[in-house]
């Protein structure tokens, strides 16, 4: 059984109308504690002689999980529930962007200068060079975040519409990490050629393209074919923000165990897109031994069901996932909820590394093994060592915008997770702390700076 921690994903307020007695807020706590909710605020709305109306916030486990607490809290002798509400509902409700504009106008001036006559100057000084398009529009600070809908985080093929809050999201984190001015583009067809025509027909707009949540083999196709027709980066989010953030927690972690990535014998368990992102950065970055599982075990050389993509990664061993672990040094987990065991880790070699980061569940709950990983990483925020993409693309975004990058290479994605793994002290590293917090401000500037280095070294900024 899969245990489940309470977190404000599931979090919801109820609003209580309790008898102004003494002892009668301590029932409904300790009723919804006794049921594993977790406490938040608490306010007083409302309060007479006779009676108190207080809002109480509560973090659940699950919709099911939330949906006990509130019928415990309506069975409450003397309780009146006068509402409740989905805090996490109620956050998107009509959407969590919006776009404003810089300038106001004020007088007829002022549209005379923004719009017509006075734009059409603009408009022709473009036409006649249109390097302008980047200091007289919205170009340079601007990025399409393209999904199909496909594979909406850990969800599966949603659609467009169903995709939409995600990228709502993210185009939130781009601006509040990284000052860019990040737009959803869900496309309503999943036809790799119409999506990769879409995309260069709006890419005059943009200064960059964050693809999103597009299932995999199809998002490789998408990403190469896009990258070859058009002169402005162009990062697929799961495969290589998953990977610069990855290598960077790695890097640390190895200090921490004191082996070299040339050493360790890795696995990773998910041969999807960041399955494969990883490998092929952690290749790069001087990894030797890699042995990659998907569903049906190890990617072997004797399998005849694998893809391109897969082919690249086949050993000659064979067997499950069990067998993988075997002896290994570090397991890098982009799969599913529970397929780990405790037994399977602590088959491992001395000190392992296991970084299980399937959302929201991981592949092994941390607790299960505590004293039998020398570091453990998820993708959760209520765990030690999050896994999480932001540390990466807010920073690689800005840092190729602002040198007018025409591309996004490898050395970049290598010098990102260097700047990263950099800001942890080597006097503070432990085994709960290789990666900083995606709230460090740090973060962007250094990501930023590195992916400018590497840009000019690769021959491919602009400015």
């Amino acid at each position: 059984m899969v245990h489940l921690t309470p977190n404000s994903s599931f979090s919801l307020t109820m609003r209580l109308q309790l008898p102004n007695r003494a002892g009668m807020l301590a029932s409904v706590t300790q009723a919804i504690a006794d049921l594993g909710g977790n406490m938040g605020q608490i306010d007083l709305i409302e309060q007479t002689r006779k009676i108190s109306i207080r809002d109480i916030t509560v973090d659940a486990a699950s919709t099911e999980h939330a949906e006990q607490i509130v019928s415990m809290v309506k069975a409450l002798p003397d309780v009146q529930t006068i509402d409740v509400y989905d805090r996490t509902f109620n956050l998107h409700r009509h959407g969590k962007i919006s776009m404003q504009s810089k300038i106001p106008l004020k007088n007829q001036a002022d549209l005379a200068m923004a719009y017509t006559p006075g734009v059409g100057r603009v408009c022709m000084a473009i036409a006649q060079d249109p390097e302008q398009v980047y200091s007289l529009t919205i170009k340079s600070n601007t990025v399409a975040i393209v999904t199909d809908g496909s594979a909406v985080l850990g969800l599966g093929n949603l659609g467009a519409a169903g995709a939409l809050p995600v990228m709502e999201g993210k185009a939130m984190l781009f601006k509040e990490f990284a000052g860019i001015d990040a737009f959803p583009i869900c496309l309503n067809t999943q036809d790799t050629d119409e999506i990769v025509r879409t995309v260069i027909n709006i890419a005059p707009v943009f200064g960059g393209v964050n693809l999103e949540d597009i299932s995999a083999p199809r998002c490789f196709e998408i990403e190469t074919r896009l990258r070859q027709e058009l002169d402005i980066p162009v990062f697929h989010d799961d495969q290589h923000g998953t990977a610069i953030v990855t290598l960077a927690a790695l890097i640390n972690a190895l200090k921490v165990v004191k082996k070299s990535l040339e050493d360790v014998r890795i696995v990773i368990n998910g041969a999807g897109a960041a399955g494969v992102a990883i490998a092929l950065l952690l290749k790069k970055a001087g990894a030797t031994s890699i042995w990659m599982c998907d569903s049906k075990g190890i990617l072997s050389t004797s399998r005849t069901d694998l893809n391109q993509q897969k082919r690249e990664f086949a050993v000659e061993a064979s067997g499950t996932l069990a067998d993988a672990l075997q002896g290994a040094d570090i397991f890098l987990g982009v799969s599913a909820p529970g397929v780990v065991t405790p037994e399977m880790v602590r088959s491992m070699a001395k000190d392992p590394i296991v970084f299980a980061m399937a959302n929201p569940i991981p592949e092994i709950q941390p607790e299960l093994v505590t004293d039998d990983v020398a570091v453990m990483a998820t993708g959760r925020s209520d765990y030690p060592n999050q896994i999480n993409n932001v540390l990466a693309f807010p920073g690689v975004f800005r840092g190729a915008l602002d040198c007018r990058a025409s591309a996004i290479t490898t050395s970049m994605y290598l010098q990102a997770a260097s700047a990263i793994a950099s800001l942890i002290n080597p006097t503070d590293l432990d085994r709960e702390y290789i990666i900083p917090s995606v709230f460090d401000k740090r973060v962007v500037d250094v990501v930023s700076a590195a992916v400018q280095k590497a840009a000019r070294e690769d021959g491919v900024a602009r400015s």
